[in-house]
Parts: C-alpha cells; sequence; structure tokens
C-alpha cells in the first residue's frame, strides 16, 4: 500500500545497495527478464515426447536382441541384458506416470464445480 503511494520509494528499495536487483536473484524460471524468457513445451508434447523416448529405447532393446540371436559378433549377452533392463525400467516409470495422469484426473472430475 505505501509503495502504491510512494513509486519512487519502491522503486529505491528495489534497487539494493549492492546494485542487484531482486528479480536478479530468482531462479531462471521466475525471472521476468524478456531476455531470459523462452516458451516451455506444454503438458502434451512432453508426455508425446516421453512415450517416443521409450519407444525408441524399446526398439534399440529389439534390434539388440535380434542381433544377438543372428550371431554377430559385436553384440555380447551383457549388451542385450542391460538394453532390456533399460527397456523394462523405462516402460515401468511411463505406466507410473500414467497411472498418476490417470489418478489427477478422476480426483479433479470429483471435485465440484
Amino acid at each position: 500500500r505505501s509503495q502504491m503511494q510512494r513509486p519512487d520509494m519502491a522503486r529505491q528499495e528495489a534497487q539494493r545497495s549492492d546494485g542487484i536487483r531482486p528479480d536478479a536473484l530468482r531462479p531462471d524460471s521466475l525471472r521476468t527478464d524478456r531476455t531470459q524468457a523462452t516458451e516451455a513445451p506444454g503438458f502434451g508434447e512432453m508426455l508425446k515426447q516421453a512415450v517416443d523416448s521409450v519407444a525408441e529405447v524399446q526398439s534399440q532393446a529389439g534390434d539388440l536382441r535380434e542381433a544377438y540371436v543372428a550371431g554377430e559378433p559385436n553384440v555380447d549377452l551383457a549388451q542385450v541384458m542391460i538394453a532390456a533392463e533399460k527397456s523394462s525400467v523405462a516402460f515401468t516409470a511411463l505406466t507410473q506416470v500414467r497411472n498418476k495422469v490417470v489418478q489427477a484426473y478422476e480426483e479433479i472430475m470429483k471435485m465440484p464445480v
């Protein structure tokens, strides 16, 4: 309220004695500086990227498995097992994210309007 009555005082308070602006102390994600502003991807785009990433990991695991079965000398069993485990972990993580999204959606739908 006092800042509204005295705008020049608010500007002076905003300038610290060490010359650092208060908004310069904020993390990059909270800054209002237009030069720092970049548009973050939306939730749908992030979800699509996650699904694509999991699909890519699963595809790589499948390719390694097929190469091992075909007898390629540069593919060993350890590589195949590591790729399969990465694929499994990625799929499990994506499934958990999906479950949380569905749970959040259900909670939102239960809210009174």
